[in-house]
């Protein structure tokens, strides 16, 4: 039985140089259940074709002529009409500050471009399917940078109070890096109840993906912060 194109994982390439998005274009194109949908050479390019698209992953890289991949993602992610594409960061920097300004405007995760074919692959479906693109020690040491800088979203308190003992629990859990699996295994629950009470937590506060779920859950101490040096 043959997939239709609704039944495909649909991936937007943004990067500058042709023949990156052409490699990653063979990669994609020939992983079953995967399809790319567009290419764009430029960040205004990216928000146009994932307007017209509606892919779910937009493999975006950084550093582009004109509006630029920063940019890019924070508009996306903005935009209302595109609240089901998830932004994963791909660049040849791997600085934590780039990491950093990923999160801050809704990256849903980060790579460099030098990753494993099959890390990558995997990477897409990671995002696609909802969760943050993050290692638990990378989480905690971007976090611990990222709380208190200006700009960060924050939750009036009244938003916080609305979250039940188990989400708050789970959300804990999200902040420190846990997978749905590790949740799920960690307090012996499905992980179907686990995306259920991530996806709940990420409605009352008003975030757009987990990533933001873990930068809310930190700034607004509903976990400890991390220590940097950890």
């Amino acid at each position: 039985m043959t997939s239709t194109d609704d039944d495909l994982l649909r991936v937007l390439i943004a990067d500058d140089e042709a023949l990156v998005r052409g490699g990653f274009r063979v990669l994609i194109d020939a992983e079953p259940g995967m399809t790319v949908v567009g290419e764009a050479g430029d960040g205004a390019a990216a928000v146009a074709i994932a307007r017209r698209t509606r892919p779910h992953v937009v493999l975006m890289d950084i550093r582009m002529p004109g509006v630029d991949g920063l940019a890019a993602t924070r508009e996306i992610t903005a935009d209302p009409g595109l609240a089901g594409v998830h932004v994963l960061v791909l660049t040849t920097f791997d600085h934590d500050e780039y990491v950093i300004e990923a999160l801050g405007v809704g990256a849903a995760g980060f790579l460099v471009k030098n990753t494993e074919p099959r890390q990558l692959l995997h990477g897409i479906r990671v995002v696609a399917g909802g969760e943050a693109l993050l290692s638990p020690g990378l989480t905690r040491r971007l976090v611990a940078r990222l709380v208190d800088r200006p700009g960060t979203p924050r939750v009036d308190h009244a938003v916080l109070d609305q979250l039940t003992a188990r989400e708050r629990e789970i959300v804990g859990l999200v902040a420190h890096g846990l997978s749905n699996e590790d949740i799920a295994d960690a307090l012996t629950i499905s992980r179907a109840t686990v995306r259920t009470h991530v996806g709940r937590a990420m409605f009352k506060v008003g975030a757009h993906d987990r990533a933001q779920l873990v930068v809310i859950a930190y700034q607004n101490h509903l976990v400890a912060p991390p220590d940097p040096s950890s």
